[in-house]
C-alpha cells in the first residue's frame, strides 16, 4: 500500500487548459495552410524542446515556426493569429482542484511552458487557484526528466512518494513514476473518486 499523497502537481495543457481547435483551423483555411500545420510545425522537436526548456523565448519559437510554413510573407500574420487564443480553463479540472485544496492539499501547476506562462495564468483566472506554479522555461529542464520532478516536488515540499502528479502524457506519467510519484493520466472527471483516495479526502 503506497503512502497516501499530500500534494498534487497537475498539468497545464490537456488538463486545466482545454483547447478549441476551431480558432486555428479558421487560421489555416484563410491562410491556405494544411490541416494542423500550425501545430505539427510548432511541436517539432527542435523547436519545441528549446522553447520547454528555456533556451529561447516564446516569441522566438514562434518566429522558427513561420519560418518553416509555405506561405511566405504571410507566415507571420497566420502564426500570429493563432497565438491570440489563449484557450480556456477546464471546468471539471479546476473544480478538482478547487476540492483538493479545500481538503488541505498544496497543489502546483507543474508544466512545460514558456515565458508567457505567467501571463497566460492571469488571463484564465488560474494564478489564485493554485499554490504555486512549476514551469520548465524557469527551471531550464522540462518533463519527462527526471530533474524536473525533482524540483517539483522541491518546490511543493513533499517527498516524491507524497506527490500525486495529474498529467494527460502517458510518457509524463511514466517519467513521473519513475521518480517516485504517484502517477496519474487525466482522461476527464470519471477517477476523481480514485484520486480523492490517492490523497486521502473525505468522498
Amino acid at each position: 500500500m503506497r503512502d497516501r499523497a499530500r500534494a498534487l502537481l497537475i498539468d497545464l495543457d490537456g488538463v486545466l487548459r482545454r483547447w478549441d481547435p476551431a480558432p486555428m483551423i479558421a487560421v489555416e483555411v484563410k491562410y491556405g495552410l494544411k490541416p494542423a500545420s500550425l501545430l505539427e510545425t510548432s511541436m517539432s522537436w527542435d523547436v519545441y524542446q528549446p522553447a520547454m526548456a528555456g533556451e529561447i523565448t516564446h516569441a522566438e519559437w514562434m518566429k522558427l515556426v513561420a519560418d518553416r510554413l509555405p506561405i511566405g510573407d504571410q507566415a507571420a500574420a497566420a502564426v500570429g493569429e493563432w497565438q491570440e487564443y489563449r484557450g480556456e480553463p477546464d471546468p471539471e479540472a479546476l473544480a478538482f482542484v478547487r476540492e483538493v485544496r479545500a481538503g488541505g492539499r498544496k497543489v502546483g501547476i507543474a508544466t512545460n511552458g514558456t515565458d508567457l506562462l505567467a501571463g497566460d495564468l492571469d488571463a484564465l483566472g488560474l494564478t489564485g487557484e493554485v499554490d504555486l506554479v512549476v514551469n520548465s522555461w524557469d527551471l531550464k529542464v522540462h518533463k519527462p526528466a527526471p530533474e524536473f520532478f525533482e524540483k517539483a516536488c522541491l518546490a511543493i515540499g513533499a517527498l516524491p512518494k507524497h506527490v500525486l502528479f495529474v498529467d494527460d502524457d502517458d510518457r509524463v506519467i511514466r517519467g513521473a513514476r519513475s521518480a517516485g510519484l504517484s502517477g496519474y493520466r487525466w482522461i476527464g472527471p470519471d477517477h476523481v473518486p480514485y484520486l480523492r483516495k490517492v490523497l486521502d479526502l473525505p468522498a
